[in-house]
This record gives C-alpha cells, sequence and structure tokens, in this order.
C-alpha cells in the first residue's frame, strides 16, 4: 500500500473510535461533530437569523443533521461548492411512544425497528439508551446512560430445536422487546421517570422523546496483528467523522484564500428509511444552505445557478467488502478488501449516481493524495441497495459521486472495517475538497 500525502494516519483510526463510543445516537453524532467543527473556528449560525457573506467556517444543526461550509477569501457569489455527503443515523431498536410493558414477572421497553437491523445481532448484548429528550419548559436535551440497562433475550435452544435445522426465525413484534428488570405489575411512566431520576429532573417533565438502545462494548481493534477494527455505527458515521476531519484540515490549510470551491460537509438523518424528512437528504435543508451561502455574498439566482452548474457532491457511505464466507455473492470480478482503500459504488440503473466524469473526479482525488481506491458493483442476481448519492443528484442537481469504506456485517450491531481504511478515506475526501 501506498503511503497516503495527506494528514491522516492510524491515529485517525484511533479517534474515530472515541468518535464512535460518544455518538451513540444521529443527536449526539451532531452535537460531536459541531465540537469539532467549533474547535477548528467554525461558528454556528441560526436558519432564524439573517446570514452575512463573510468568509470563514460555518454551520447549521437540526435535530440530527448538520451541514458546514467554509468560504474561502476572495471566493465570488458564483464559485462553486465540493460537497462531502454522509448521514448520522444506523439500524437499531427505538423506544415507542408508550414504553412500558411486560409479561409473566418480567418488566420491558416496547421498541420499534428502525431501519433494516440485522436483527439476530442485537440478541443477549448489554444495551444503554439515548437520545434527545424535551422537557416542559421548551428546552431539548441529549442524554446518554451508557451502562448495562436493557437485553434483548434469545431462546435458548433447548426450548427450540428446529434453529439448528431451520436457522433462528425473529418476529419484529414478539421478539425483540427488551428486558431491563423484574416486576410483576407494569407501571405507565416508569421508564420516563427513570430517566428524569438519571438526570435530576422533576417528575413528568419530559413532554416528548426520541430514544434508542444502542450496544455499550466500545470500538476495538482486533485480528492478530490489529488491522482491523470492530465497532458500533460504522454505517455510516466512519463517513461523517471522516468528512469532518476533512473539512476541518482544509479549512486550517486555507491561509492565503486560495480554495477554488467552497468545501461543505452535509450529514443528514433518516437514510436508513428514505431520507424524506426536513432532516434527510430528501429534504430542502442542503439547499437552502447552499442558497442563502450564495445570496449572503451578494449572489443572484444566476449566481446561484451558476455555483450548483460547477459543483460536485462525494456521497460518501459504507460499502461491501467480500465476505470470505459468502463469496458468490458478490460480483466474480469486484471483490472489494479491506485497507484496500475506499471503494468507487457504480450501478447503471442509479442505484449509486456514480457515473464515468464522476469517476475521474474521485481518480483524481485519490492519485493527489496518494491513496489507492477500489470498484464496487452488485452481483447482477443480488438488488442493488441505495444512498443518498441518487437523491442528491436529482433534488440539486448536483454532480455526484458514491464512494465508501468496505466493511464486513453492514446493519449489525457490530460492523467491521480495515483499520487502515478510515485514514485512507479521510485523506481522499481531503484532496477532493481542496479541488
Amino acid at each position: 500500500m501506498r503511503t497516503p500525502s495527506g494528514p491522516f494516519d492510524r491515529g485517525h483510526t484511533d479517534d474515530l473510535m472515541t468518535f464512535l463510543a460518544a455518538s451513540p445516537t444521529p443527536y449526539h453524532a451532531v452535537a460531536t461533530v459541531a465540537a469539532r467543527l467549533e474547535e477548528a473556528g467554525f461558528k454556528q449560525v441560526a436558519e432564524t437569523d439573517a446570514w452575512d457573506g463573510t468568509s470563514g467556517g460555518k454551520f447549521v444543526t437540526r435535530g440530527g443533521a448538520v451541514i458546514a461550509w467554509y468560504v474561502p477569501r476572495g471566493a465570488h457569489p458564483h464559485t462553486p461548492f465540493r460537497i462531502v455527503g454522509a448521514h448520522t443515523d444506523s439500524p437499531n431498536l427505538r423506544v415507542k411512544p408508550q414504553p412500558d410493558m411486560g409479561s409473566n414477572g418480567w418488566r420491558q421497553v416496547a421498541v420499534e425497528i428502525y431501519g433494516g437491523p440485522l436483527l439476530n445481532s442485537w440478541l443477549d448484548r448489554d444495551l444503554g439508551l439515548a437520545g434527545r429528550i424535551s422537557l416542559r419548559d421548551g428546552s431539548d436535551r441529549l442524554i446518554d446512560i451508557d451502562r448495562p440497562l436493557l437485553r434483548v433475550p434469545q431462546l435458548a435452544i433447548h426450548l427450540d430445536r428446529s434453529v439448528t435445522a431451520d436457522g433462528l426465525k425473529l418476529d419484529k413484534q414478539r421478539h425483540m422487546q427488551p428486558i431491563w428488570g423484574l416486576g410483576g405489575d407494569v407501571h405507565e411512566g416508569d421508564l420516563l421517570a427513570f430517566v428524569e431520576d438519571e438526570y435530576g429532573l422533576e417528575r413528568r417533565s419530559i413532554t416528548g422523546w426520541d430514544l434508542m438502545t444502542y450496544s455499550v462494548e466500545p470500538p476495538a481493534y482486533l485480528g492478530r496483528d490489529k488491522e482491523l477494527v470492530a465497532g458500533p455505527r460504522m454505517d455510516n458515521l466512519l463517513s461523517v467523522h471522516a468528512c469532518t476531519a476533512a473539512l476541518a484540515e482544509v479549512s486550517r490549510r486555507d491561509e492565503e484564500g486560495g480554495l477554488p470551491y467552497i468545501p461543505v460537509l452535509a450529514a443528514f438523518d433518516h437514510e436508513e428509511n428514505g431520507s424524506q424528512s426536513d432532516t434527510g437528504a430528501d429534504g430542502p435543508l442542503l439547499g437552502s444552505v447552499l442558497e442563502r451561502s450564495v445570496f449572503a455574498r451578494g449572489g443572484s439566482y444566476e449566481d446561484r445557478a451558476r455555483a450548483f452548474a460547477g459543483t460536485v457532491c462525494l456521497s460518501s457511505d459504507t460499502g461491501h467488502a467480500v465476505h470470505p464466507n459468502y463469496s458468490e455473492r458478490h460480483d466474480p470480478t469486484h471483490h472489494p478488501r479491506a485497507n484496500g482503500g475506499p471503494i468507487l459504488k457504480v450501478n447503471v440503473n442509479n442505484r449509486y449516481a456514480t457515473d464515468g466524469a464522476g469517476r475521474a473526479v474521485f481518480a483524481a482525488a485519490c492519485e493527489k493524495a496518494g491513496v489507492p481506491f477500489q470498484s464496487f458493483v452488485s452481483n447482477n442476481a443480488m438488488p442493488c441497495g441505495t444512498t443518498i448519492g441518487p437523491i442528491t443528484a436529482a433534488r440539486h442537481g448536483i454532480k455526484t459521486v458514491d464512494i465508501g469504506a468496505a466493511i464486513l456485517s453492514m446493519h449489525s450491531a457490530r460492523e467491521l472495517c480495515g483499520a487502515d481504511d478510515p485514514f485512507l478515506l479521510a485523506n481522499a475526501l481531503t484532496a477532493f475538497l481542496e479541488g
């Protein structure tokens, strides 16, 4: 493997594990990104305020989404953007509106399945509880109960011998409700009262909540030579982390104001269930931010059209490394490998947005960064997933290229990647943003 010419090395992977542990929910991920951007000199702006056209770094947050951009000195209203896009959400188990339930002496929490998780990976794991609560005084607050609190217990093999022959079959409603204690009676309000006690809040002060479970097992290096990383929510916080690091690095380097593009980070929520929300990629948030940036610099609609026409977006999401036990599920001539560098995702039916011209842009960035890259295409007999890439391209008319890092166990409670791939991705993104 070539040594990348960018700023990131294995220390970036160490930092990724810190980022994953600090970001159990999309809301926490946004808060973590915001803190890192502020440390890099970016300033948060409110959507309800008037924006100015001054140079420097700015960002907006909305729920589980964050958009950040850096305006170099001398930028014109029609200066194009270079966007790195990702998503903050991951498949998991989320608390229902009436969470308190139980039977046969067990207390349970009612959960709903978010996205498409590998359900079996959530069995017999120690789960914490995190998310966002809304209080009676109108404020919001992030909570994170980072200790073994819940567990989805698997049925013993002695009570279902058929799993040996027929495999494990899980009913999403009946089999995925976690236990969190003992008790004969179910009392409405128990879970929220517990959260209020944990955070020293008055009873019945929580009036709204977006709570979800997560595995409390921390990320870790794995393998004989520690060449792999195991951890939660790599799909797609691995990309969010790399995009944040790349944007901060590019802004730091721009001392003379010579950037030919305006670098942008766009991290959306709700990719795992279709992106159709006010914080999803199919919503208006990115377009609104880009347009307001143009207009704040004195631009017209014509300037906006010129800027968008020259803009390119890299949609960075994890993809499939070739699986050693299921290699027949992959295309026989495309076998992305761990630590082989980022992958370029291609699908001629536009499940990915990459075309030949987009490939050339990404290849140039990787060459500049000294980073190898690989190509991914699905086996023709297997349905292909999708990303925020086609949505971004179609909604905003922006040239978009789908890329990412190759992982195993996608949508598991604990995924696996090569330990070098996170910093290789970050170096490629940095080179792309610099133009």
